[in-house]
């Protein structure tokens, strides 16, 4: 199954019936009066989460709906059928944008959840709601009015607790296959992951968290190098952000560099994100001795003026992450029992989350500009922006529990 995490949609409601201009017309009965109907009301336009879906590939290349439209009224009072409701399946965490003036008309964040984006249009009414006493022979109706069009952007987030951030091969895969039951592809050769894996982290009965492994960064990425940093945005809905390093990299390359490149890469995609809890964790700490470690450890420390928690693991078998994957967990029901406590918390942390995915929905236009006008000749630049496209990328995503 492709992975689409965005998708542009026209939906247009439906046009609300006519009134009817009719008069009463029977046998032995002179002078009837009016006796038409009003039109029936145009459906409306519903986006609903389901929770069984977990791609846009359904909006990739259909691209129009349009709900029913009424139908006009009839004689003898006879109002027209109403048009039917149309309503569109969504991935849960998708958010809806009006493409014409950048409002954000809603996020569906529970399965079930519906979204009202386009109002069905209001019926005409029939000559005989015009009828009075001087009036007895009207021959005004009205035309049903035209239903709501908007331009909509759909953009999927996953939903997930903690987010995995680092370079290609830090491990990250090989983590959430470790302490979940999903399983992403791994390897004994250098490749990169191409779309986000979910894997729901079991502590004990009733005690789990989601994990999100996004597809790694490098050095760049702002500037359109790799996948660029178009999967960074699954990261704002997260609680908590686990900055992975490889201490043993296979190309022998410096993890002090890689570890600040991907710091200032976060910097670049979203300061709001960049201040977000993170945690340092120091990944295949087992091919190096432990006195190894405890230099790289400091030289990162040092070089990201790191204050917050570090861990050292081994994840391929599955060394450490024991103690990690506990403390999330304690992180996670902190944080939830200190909202519960203190409302003005969860409205703060829907407020941060909502400058994520706005600063992250501008960083990503503004690169796709840039490969626009550099497509056109008219962007001059040394780096090497790689042309993305969904249709590249025919993989699997899976969410697994």
């Amino acid at each position: 199954m492709k992975f689409v995490d965005e998708a542009s949609i026209t939906v247009e409601a439906g046009r609300g019936g006519n009134g009817c201009l009719s008069f009463r017309r029977e046998k032995f009965i002179a002078k009837g009066g009016p006796d038409g109907g009003d039109g029936g009301d145009g459906g409306s336009v519903f986006l609903e989460a389901d929770i069984n879906l977990n791609t846009m590939v359904d909006y990739r290349f259909t691209r129009r709906f349009r709900a029913e439209s009424g139908k006009s009224g009839g004689s003898k009072q006879c109002t027209g059928a109403s048009g039917d409701d149309l309503i569109l399946k969504m991935p849960v965490g998708t958010t809806v944008i009006d493409e014409d003036t950048r409002e954000i008309l809603g996020d569906l964040t529970e399965h079930g959840q519906r979204l009202l984006v386009a109002q069905g249009g209001f019926h005409g009414l029939g000559n005989t709601r015009f009828k009075s006493s001087t009036n007895r022979t009207p021959r005004q109706t009205t035309t049903g009015s035209e239903g709501e069009k908007r331009n909509l952007k759909l953009e999927m987030k996953v939903l997930a607790d903690v987010g995995l951030l680092g370079m290609p091969n830090a491990g990250k895969s090989t983590l959430i296959r470790a302490v979940s039951a999903a399983t992403p592809k791994v390897a004994n050769y250098p490749f990169t992951t191409l779309v986000p894996n979910l894997g729901v982290v079991s502590i004990q009965k009733y005690r789990s968290f989601v994990m999100a492994d996004v597809p790694g960064v490098i050095e760049g990425a702002s500037g359109g190098a790799g996948l660029g940093i178009r999967f960074l945005r699954h990261l704002t809905r997260t609680r908590l952000v686990l900055h992975m390093v490889d201490v043993a990299p296979f190309d022998l390359s410096d993890p002090v560099a890689t570890a600040t490149a991907i710091a200032n890469e976060i910097e670049y995609f979203s300061p709001t994100l960049a201040q977000r809890d993170r945690w340092l964790v120091l990944n295949k700490t087992d091919l190096l001795e432990p006195e190894s470690v405890a230099e790289v450890r400091e030289k990162i420390i040092d070089a990201l003026g790191w204050e917050g928690p570090v861990y050292e693991i081994a994840a391929i078998s599955a060394l450490g992450t024991q103690r990690l994957c506990e403390d999330i967990m304690n992180y996670i029901e902190e944080s939830r029992e200190a909202e519960e406590e203190h409302p003005e918390l969860a409205k703060l942390e829907h407020q941060q989350q909502l400058a994520m995915q706005q600063e992250a929905r501008e960083q990503i236009e503004n690169l796709r500009r840039m490969k626009r006008a550099e497509a056109r000749g008219e962007f001059n630049d040394d780096d090497d922006f790689d042309d993305w496209d969904d249709d590249d990328y025919d993989v699997e995503f899976e969410y697994v529990r």
